[in-house]
């Protein structure tokens, strides 16, 4: 069986369900157009963050035994 014949299916970080992860798939890892506009959505109105050990904004910043 050649490679291209063989289809690797994914979940969809968007949805949940099933999802070509191979060239024939535009959108990959996501199903859809739609899927992957939502995703792209949720990190520019920053839904989505990376965790942080920021200190909160009116603390001091530096070392705080320096302080």
């Amino acid at each position: 069986m050649s490679q291209s014949a063989v289809e690797k299916l994914v979940r969809c970080p968007g949805c949940g369900g099933d999802s070509v992860y191979g060239p024939a798939n535009l959108y990959r890892p996501f199903c859809s157009e739609r899927c992957k506009n939502l995703d792209l959505g949720a990190w520019a109105s920053e839904s989505f963050r990376v965790p942080t050990e920021a200190p909160p904004e009116d603390a001091q910043f530096g070392d705080p035994k320096l302080q």
